[in-house]
């Protein structure tokens, strides 16, 4: 091991990316300021059920899915827990506006089957707008974990339009487009905003087929941990990085919260980057302009969850996720502060190890924005006062209300229940302003809201969802852009490719 790399932040990213520089000979320290490693990965106990804080569907780990690849080339792919869904069902999308119910399957073909029997007259308009998403996703070649020596890339007509645009561009039927929007909360949509690559790149996975983590999603954090410290690694929980010193524009070491010291030859932080300034010893480190930037790019929005417990033997286990929206045209509203809350959500019930008949818990997410909790910005947790938690059981009684239209008795269905706001999500995540999926990604404006993972710190790289694509697939896939700064163009995807001729 003649090079090191101190990670800081013990999320996805970070493990991600110190398992694969850990599997290359590289000494990493991974250093958490949390108790539990993970970040969005990270699982809770709440009346003695196990609940995840976020990925709660997962792409791409199907046999020849791009994550799964990467899981076999770190060598944890037999570690890891996980459920596919119903390949007839893998989503169910309710609209209250006018009751109806839409079944979303798994594969091209079924999946334009499934809904051109509601929408009969789109058809070939079906058929052509997902050949069109796929045709997008082409143009990745990291997507395909493709080794690529172009360092600019050139992009269809529709790989930058707006999603919404680019959904209008093949679909002519108003309620149609919206239910081919309906995964907005999985990326944080916003209308005449989101690149329709980021819409294409998230309903190509899941078309593909999507998959859960069976027992709790912090046992594949811990997989990616344990890879990591047998390959000579460390990961540090419950000490965060509290200081970070430089000189002549490079990191020397950082010093975390219970004083102690790493030094390393790279430095990489899978936090925030508004996070992260704020660590540094000497602010004028980065330029000013740079700092600016980082510290200026809108934040996707946050969300409100409902962590349930079930009475036993009263609900269905689904393996499909559920979605509720009030009204087709408020589909892409979402991020809009002034609109009413909550104008849908996302509802599962996480399937255990060995999963029965009947589920133990659901999960309830609803997108929300910032401003809602802002007045209560500056406040802890356990400590935010009377009038938060009468808000919190004012939003709960809300978002309960509502999933009694589908299921009218579900009120009855509940033993305890757990809510957790925006807050919750900053503190936890150390996101600035709970960014549900980091920064917002503008199509009008593409280069103010892409980070790349090289910084204006020569021995200072960024990893995590905040560069390129966020999510279960998005950050694997830059934890290689970022290890393959440390080790070279294309060697960690070369490494993959040949992994995979050798099994042929």
């Amino acid at each position: 091991m003649t090079k090191s790399a101190v990670i800081i932040g013990g999320g996805l990213g970070g493990l991600f990316t110190g398992a694969i520089l850990a599997k290359e000979g590289i000494k990493v320290s991974v250093i958490e300021k949390n108790a539990t490693i993970g970040g969005g990965l990270q699982s809770f106990t709440r009346f003695g059920e196990v609940f995840d804080t976020g990925m709660h569907v997962i792409g791409g780990m199907r046999p020849g899915g791009n994550i799964r690849r990467i899981c076999d080339y770190i060598g944890i792919t037999e570690k890891i827990h996980i459920k596919d869904v119903d390949d007839d069902v893998i989503d169910t999308l309710y609209f209250a506006e006018d009751k109806k119910t839409y079944h979303i399957s798994q594969g091209k073909e079924t999946f334009v089957d499934r809904l051109a029997e509601e929408f009969p007259d789109q058809r070939e308009n079906l058929a052509r707008y997902v050949e069109a998403i796929y045709d997008i996703v082409e143009e990745l070649d990291l997507f395909f974990l493709r080794p690529s020596n172009d360092y600019i890339a050139v992009h269809s007509d529709d790989f930058m339009m707006a999603a919404n645009k680019f959904i209008g561009k093949y679909i002519t039927d108003s309620k149609l487009t919206a239910v081919l929007a309906y995964m907005n909360p999985l990326y944080a949509g916003r209308e005449n905003m989101t690149p329709a690559y980021i819409h294409a790149l998230i309903s190509v996975l899941y078309i593909n087929g999507p998959s859960r983590f069976a027992g709790g999603s912090y046992r594949f954090a811990e997989t990616l941990r344990d890879s990591i410290v047998e390959r000579g690694g460390e990961v540090v929980t419950n000490d965060g990085v509290e200081h970070i010193a430089t000189q002549d524009r490079l990191i020397t070491s950082v010093t975390t919260r219970k004083g102690r010291l790493f030094s390393a030859d790279y430095y990489i932080s899978a936090i925030h980057p508004c996070s992260l300034l704020a660590l540094f010893d000497d602010p004028s480190v980065f330029p000013k302009a740079y700092a600016n930037r980082l510290r200026e790019i809108p934040n996707s929005y946050s969300a409100f969850t409902l962590n349930i417990k079930l009475k036993p033997n009263t609900f269905r286990y689904m393996n499909h996720s559920g979605y509720y929206m009030s009204r087709y045209d408020e589909i892409w509203n979402f991020g809009r502060e002034e609109w009413k809350w909550p104008l849908g959500f996302l509802y599962m019930t996480p399937p255990d190890i060995e999963q029965g008949e009947f589920s133990t818990k659901m999960i309830i997410t609803a997108p929300m924005t910032w401003d809602k909790v802002k007045r209560w910005e500056n406040t802890r947790v356990g400590q935010r006062g009377k009038e938060y938690e009468e808000w919190k059981r004012e939003r709960t009684e809300e978002l309960l209300s509502r999933i009694e239209e589908i299921y009218p008795d579900f009120r009855s269905y509940i033993e305890d229940i757990n809510a957790a706001s925006p807050l919750t999500i900053r503190d936890y995540y150390n996101v600035k302003e709970g960014a549900m999926c980091g920064y917002s990604k503008d199509c009008n404006n593409i280069l103010l809201s892409q980070v790349p993972v090289v910084t204006k710190i020569k021995n200072l790289l960024f990893t995590g969802q905040n560069c390129n694509v966020h999510g279960f697939c998005g950050v694997p896939l830059t934890a290689i852009n970022t290890s393959e700064v440390i080790l070279g163009r294309n060697y960690v995807l070369n490494k993959i490719n040949k992994l995979d001729d050798d099994k042929q």
